[in-house]
């Protein structure tokens, strides 16, 4: 529910301290909206610190998140990989601390670093299994259930979750989502 990738975090901290390549550090306030769906995109983000959503504007006007996401998760790289505008929108779900990576300096590091290929192809390896084990969790398992796990994250992350975005992550009404937290 909260992705998190220290191990890719620890690697961007390494590259952002040896001053070897043009990698910045940024700040971006709550509700800030790092990635906007269908726009391009010159920057690959990695998340230093605080909490972002991953989310799609659907045609009938509402939000299903993808991912919450938080310390070493890399924000943008699909779109620089292939090309393409940005598939969705990036918020930050709390203040945000980030290492901003240029384009032309990622493609740089994708062209010649094994390191960073293998990290990164593990964490894409690892959206994969994330994605359909969340995708059959949801078949197998009652609102409810899922709720209860997202309250739990809530509570121990020290963090407040909208009715809005949990309805959103859960892929339900806020309706139901009430109807369900009453059931608890």
């Amino acid at each position: 529910m909260l992705r998190t990738n220290t191990e890719f975090l620890s690697y961007i901290e390494t590259l952002y301290e040896s001053q070897q390549f043009e990698i910045s550090l940024q700040s971006f306030e709550k509700d800030s909206l790092l990635l906007c769906q269908g726009e391009q995109n010159h920057r690959v983000f990695v998340i230093k610190e605080g909490i972002a959503k991953c989310f799609f504007l659907e045609e009938n006007g509402k939000d299903y998140i993808l991912e919450f996401m938080s310390k070493g998760q890399v924000l943008g790289e699909i779109e620089m990989i292939r090309q393409i505008n940005c598939l969705c929108n990036v918020a930050a779900l709390t203040t945000l601390q980030v290492y901003v990576i240029p384009a032309s300096v990622f493609k740089q590091l994708l062209a010649n670093d094994l390191t960073l290929n293998g990290i990164l192809l593990a964490e894409l390896a690892e959206r994969i299994i994330n994605t359909s084990s969340r995708a059959s969790f949801q078949q197998l398992y009652t609102i409810e259930h899922a709720l209860a796990k997202l309250l739990d994250l809530q509570e121990k992350q020290g963090v407040t979750i909208s009715k809005d975005d949990m309805a959103a992550y859960l892929g339900i009404t806020l309706r139901s989502l009430n109807r369900a937290l009453k059931g608890l």
